[in-house]
């Protein structure tokens, strides 16, 4: 899945990612195990009944949450041994004037309330006679706490944009999912105080905005997909039935960090005019697509693609478009996508059904 990704930029990584199982036997903990995972994360398991009966579409929308979990498990445990043994980048005095003590016991807790998501999913799908996932393995583009620390801020606001989707889905579906969709509101709302924690590490304010970005379960699937090692995954992340996208859509310019994969970039909240790429594109000048952009809770926006280039004979295509961030946008998390056509788009579901290349995420700081 990543492998075209893999040749068009560098993924740098710190130390090797953990392989499964952990020390801790997550995501398969002994009973002693799981006890001491759970005093960690501060904790326990809801004690109420859980679903038996979902739906496909439910069932699909639990496995995406069940390997997202798995990433962030994997992504904080490499943070914390990076923490712990004083890695290049990572140690005291590059975390200045964050008190590493402090650090160090946070990121524990958050790890192990993370494998406790991952093992609870795992929990609600054979509750739900469905066969439980096991984790892929995973890619971190990240070669230092500052940049590490950013990444996670990114993908909790993908995840606190995408969980409310699922919750949506539990609700219109009926039958036993809307009790998931209390837990799944708990869970949001444990990843909205990680969230803070995390632009406050960075000198930000603790919320971004006053609404947040939403965003369809199909973009988060997009970007899951960028950061899984090909053919890695017990079960294929394809045969979960969600769209896969045409191509990938990637930042030219600006980019935050060399070692930063192409879809990600930060930026600050003011107008610009940014370079992006993709593959595949046919002549861009015909108004066949528009660049849209998802911030807030606003109706997404369509832009015009402009001075669309490729190079005779190759199949990457690039072009300009506005990033009229003055036009209402919110602070933190603005998703990107090319759909065919401009509009106009209802919502999240209907811009990723449109979508021929995506997903770029930005950052506004």
């Amino acid at each position: 899945m990543l492998l075209m990704n893999i040749l068009l930029f560098t993924v740098a990584v710190v130390a090797a990612p953990p392989r499964f199982p952990l020390p801790d036997g997550f995501p398969n903990p002994s009973p002693a195990q799981l006890l001491s995972i759970q005093k960690a994360a501060g904790g326990f398991f809801p004690s109420t009944p859980l679903a038996r009966n979902l739906t496909p579409t439910a069932i699909a929308a639990i496995q995406l949450l069940a390997n997202n979990e798995f990433y962030e498990a994997a992504f904080f445990s490499e943070l914390l041994t990076n923490l712990t043994t004083n890695v290049p980048g990572y140690r005291p005095k590059d975390i200045y004037p964050l008190d590493h003590g402090l650090l160090i016991k946070s990121i524990t807790a958050i790890k192990n309330q993370e494998e406790l998501h991952a093992i609870g999913a795992n929990a609600i799908l054979a509750s739900a006679k469905q066969q439980p996932l096991a984790p892929c393995q995973y890619t971190f583009p990240v070669t230092n706490f500052k940049n590490a620390i950013l990444f996670a801020q990114t993908f909790t606001d993908l995840a606190l944009g995408t969980v409310p989707e699922i919750q949506l889905q539990f609700a219109l579906d009926g039958g036993d999912e809307p009790r998931n969709s209390v837990t799944l509101g708990s869970i949001l709302a444990q990843e909205g105080q990680q969230d803070g924690f995390f632009r406050y590490a960075q000198r930000k304010t603790p919320s971004a905005a006053p609404y947040l970005t939403g965003g369809a379960v199909a973009f988060a699937f997009d970007l899951l997909q960028k950061l899984i090692v090909p053919n890695s995954c017990p079960k294929p992340l394809s045969d979960l039935g969600f769209k896969a996208f045409e191509s990938s859509l990637w930042i030219e310019t600006p980019k935050p960090e060399p070692s930063w994969p192409s879809w990600l970039s930060v930026l600050p909240p003011k107008n610009a005019t940014l370079t992006f790429s993709s593959v595949g594109l046919e002549d861009g000048g015909s108004g066949k697509y528009s660049l849209v952009y998802l911030s807030g809770q606003n109706a997404p926006l369509a832009v015009p693609t402009l001075n669309y280039h490729r190079e005779p004979g190759s199949t990457i295509a690039s072009f300009h478009a506005e990033f009229p961030f003055e036009t209402n946008f919110a602070n933190g998390l603005t998703i990107a996508v090319v759909t065919l056509g401009n509009g106009p788009f209802k919502d999240a579901a209907a811009v990723a059904n449109a979508t021929i290349s995506g997903t770029a995420v930005i950052e506004v700081n």
